[in-house]
C-alpha cells in the first residue's frame, strides 16, 4: 500500500472521465475524493449505481488502428487506461468495434476504483465547486445546483442544450462548384459557398422536408418541453425552419444576397455557406444546419448541396440536452481554467463528444493536475496524437462558434505528403500520432 501522501485533490463525478482522472492522480500519489451522487440520487438518465456507467449503447467504436476512435483508444492504453482496462474484461462480440456489457463494464470500473488506497469513494451530491484543486466532470447532465455554481466560474460561457450542425473537413469539398466570398465582399473571403439554382433548391428542399428525425431520449423531450420551443427557436434544426414553407431557408441561412456565383456572374437563387471549424481550416462547419436528421439521412440529404456530393461529414449534427462549458473562452490544453488554476474540467462537460473521448480527456485532466500538485511543468500533447488535438481543439481561442466535437482525422494536422489510398492516409497518421505519444511517454 502507497503512503499517505500531503497532495490532495477531489473530482465530481464518477463517470468514465472522472475515474479515469481519479485513477490518474491516485496513481501519482494524490489523495483523491471521488463524489459521485449515485445510488443516493440518479440523473434522469442514469439507473444502473455502479460507475462509469454506459447510457446509450454498449459501443466503444471501432478498434482499427487506422480509424480515429482505434487511434485514440490506442492512446489511452498507452496512458494506462482504466476504461481500456474495464473494457477487455467485458467485451462482446462486435465484429470491428470494441463492444462491451455495460454492467460487466461498470462492475469492473467500480471495482478498480475502489481496491486503489488512494481513492475515497464518496456517495453525495456536490452542489458547489470546490475550493481547492479539483476536476469537474459531471457530464452532459449535470445537475441543477452544481450547474449553476460551474455558471458562477463561466458567467455566459455555460450552456444547456446543443443543436449542433455537421461540420466537413475541407479537401473533400469539391471546389470547383463551391467559391470563397463573403457578402457584399465585406472583410476576408472567410466562407465556402455552395451555390444552387432554383431546381436543385427545391429538390433538397423536398429531400429535406421528407427525411426521417432522430428519435429523442425521454430525458431530451423532457428537457426541450421545459425550456419551451421560443427559448430553443436561435438554433432551430434547419428541417424544422424548411417546413414552415419552400423559401424560408432562402430568407434564412441560405439567402443568396450580397453574393455572385463567379462561374455564372450571377446571383444564385439560393447559397450554402461553410464556415472555418479551426484555425487551420481543415474542418468547415454547414452555417446555420443545425439538424436532428438521422446520420443517414444527413449523408444522403447534404450530398444534395452542390459541392458537397462527396464531402466527408466527421461530424452529424445532433440535438440534445447537453451541458457543456465553450472551452476554447475557459481552458488550457490542459484543461485547466485559464482564470482559476488547479480547477480542471473533463469529459463532455469540456465539448468532448462521446465515451472514449469523454474518458481520454480525463486521462489527461488528471495527468495534468498530478504535475501540478507535485510542482512539474506542464506537458501539452502532441498535435499529432488523437487526444492532443481534441485538447487543442477544445482549448483554442480562434475558435468563434463552438461546437462539441468526437475523435475524427479531420482534427489531426495534415501528412507531408499527399496520399490519395484513404485507408493508408489514416494508418499513416496513426502510426505518426502514436510515435509522438511514445516520445513524451519516454520523457514523463
Amino acid at each position: 500500500m502507497r503512503g499517505r501522501s500531503a497532495m490532495r485533490a477531489d473530482v465530481i463525478g464518477g463517470g468514465l472521465a472522472g475515474c479515469e482522472a481519479a485513477m490518474q492522480l491516485a496513481k501519482a500519489g494524490v489523495q483523491v475524493r471521488l463524489f459521485e451522487m449515485k445510488p443516493e440520487k440518479y440523473s434522469p438518465a442514469h439507473k444502473y449505481e455502479g460507475l462509469a456507467e454506459l447510457v446509450c449503447s454498449n459501443s466503444l467504436k471501432a478498434e482499427r488502428i487506422g480509424s480515429a476512435a482505434g487511434m485514440l483508444k490506442e492512446e489511452m492504453r498507452r496512458l494506462g487506461s482504466v476504461t481500456m482496462q474495464a473494457a477487455e474484461c467485458s467485451r462482446v462480440s462486435a465484429g470491428g468495434a470494441l463492444a462491451v456489457d455495460r454492467y460487466k463494464f461498470s462492475d469492473k470500473v467500480t471495482e478498480l476504483i475502489k481496491a486503489e488506497p488512494n481513492i475515497e469513494l464518496i456517495s453525495e451530491e456536490i452542489t458547489a465547486v470546490p475550493e481547492g484543486a479539483c476536476v469537474i466532470a459531471t457530464g452532459p447532465l449535470t445537475s441543477d445546483a452544481l450547474a449553476e455554481s460551474i455558471k458562477g466560474l463561466c458567467g455566459e460561457y455555460l450552456y444547456f442544450h446543443d443543436a449542433a450542425a455537421p461540420i466537413v473537413t475541407a479537401d473533400s469539398i469539391d471546389m470547383e462548384k463551391a467559391f470563397f466570398a463573403s457578402r457584399y465582399d465585406r472583410g476576408e473571403a472567410d466562407y465556402i459557398n455552395c451555390p444552387m439554382d432554383k431546381e436543385e433548391y427545391e429538390r433538397f428542399y423536398n429531400e429535406l422536408v421528407n427525411a426521417g428525425s432522430a428519435p429523442l431520449h425521454e430525458f431530451d423531450r423532457e428537457h426541450f418541453s421545459k425550456i419551451g420551443f421560443k427559448v430553443y427557436e436561435g438554433c432551430m434544426p434547419i428541417e424544422a425552419l424548411a417546413k414552415r414553407g419552400e423559401d424560408t431557408m432562402r430568407f434564412g441561412p441560405l439567402k443568396p444576397v450580397g453574393l455572385r456565383d463567379p462561374r455564372t456572374d450571377k446571383r444564385p437563387y439560393a447559397v450554402v455557406q461553410l464556415r472555418a471549424e479551426n484555425a487551420e481550416g481543415s474542418m468547415y462547419n454547414l452555417v446555420g444546419f443545425q439538424t436532428n436528421l438521422k446520420f443517414g439521412e444527413q449523408k444522403r440529404v447534404f450530398s444534395l448541396i452542390p459541392g458537397l456530393e462527396n464531402a466527408e461529414i466527421v461530424r452529424y449534427g445532433v440535438m440534445h440536452r447537453n451541458t457543456f462549458i465553450n472551452s476554447p473562452k475557459l481552458l488550457t490544453p490542459q484543461f485547466e481554467m485559464r482564470d482559476r488554476p488547479l480547477t480542471y474540467f473533463a469529459g463532455q462537460i469540456t465539448g468532448v463528444e462521446g465515451y472514449i473521448e469523454s474518458a481520454a480527456s480525463g486521462i489527461f485532466a488528471g495527468l495534468s493536475l498530478a504535475r501540478k500538485l507535485s510542482g512539474k511543468s506542464a506537458v501539452t500533447l502532441p498535435r499529432e496524437t488523437m487526444l492532443g488535438s481534441l485538447a487543442a481543439y477544445v482549448s483554442d481561442p480562434t475558435v468563434e462558434a463552438f461546437q462539441p466535437m468526437g475523435c475524427n482525422m479531420g482534427i489531426l494536422p495534415e501528412l507531408g505528403e499527399r496520399i490519395r489510398d484513404k485507408k493508408l492516409k489514416y494508418e499513416r497518421l496513426a502510426q505518426r500520432g502514436l510515435d509522438s505519444l511514445d516520445k513524451l511517454i519516454e520523457t514523463l
